[in-house]
């Protein structure tokens, strides 16, 4: 049994066997929550939240533990930190993101509010809200974070000046998407 839970990979294919299998199993409830016609908007709700938790998890994080505590992290220590765990961890971290936007695209479209963007409908403006500001916050994790963590982990070339500066930048607008989470799962998850 430890083996299984050692590997991974193994772990996520059997949780994705058991999620199909409630699917597909008779009165499990998913068909009766979604509709038996709505199958793809059940599948891609579902990726939504799944890479939404892998996003916002990575981002709290870094926000309420690496970003604290690498301060009393001994120097000797630092480096398992920042040449293995965080740039793995900024992988998923943007990856994250961009699959949470896409399915969350998708997902407007089959939910019929893919005009929710513009702002201009009271039934739909607090989705509108909420996917405003997860293309704020992902477009700061590829554009200003991600740049910017690269030249603070050493993984592009930068002085030591460029690299502190760098990190403060990184911070700072890691702070802003945390502060813009906040609004973004009430306006989320408040309608539907």
């Amino acid at each position: 049994m430890g083996k299984f839970f050692e590997n991974l990979n193994g772990v996520l294919i059997a949780g994705l066997v058991l999620a199909i299998l409630i699917v597909v199993f008779p009165n499990s409830g998913f068909q009766n929550s979604v509709g038996s016609t709505d199958l793809w908007l059940g599948v891609f709700q579902w990726l939504h939240v799944f890479f939404g938790i892998t996003w916002i998890g990575l981002l709290y994080y870094f926000n309420f533990v690496q970003i604290p505590t690498m301060p009393t992290v001994p120097a000797e220590l630092k480096p398992g930190v920042t040449k293995y765990i965080a740039p793995k961890a900024l992988f998923y971290f943007r990856w994250g993101a961009v699959f949470t936007v896409v399915t969350g695209l998708i997902l407007a479209y089959l939910y019929g509010e893919e005009k929710a963007l513009l702002l201009n409908d009271p039934s739909n403006r607090l989705i509108g809200i909420g996917m405003w500001l997860a293309l704020i916050m992902a477009f700061n994790v590829w554009f200003i974070i991600w740049p910017n963590q690269k030249k603070a982990l050493g993984l592009v070339e930068a002085d030591d000046a460029t690299k502190a500066k760098s990190a403060r930048t990184a911070m700072i607008f890691s702070r802003l998407n945390t502060l813009l989470s906040i609004p973004m799962l009430l306006a989320m998850t408040n309608m539907h």
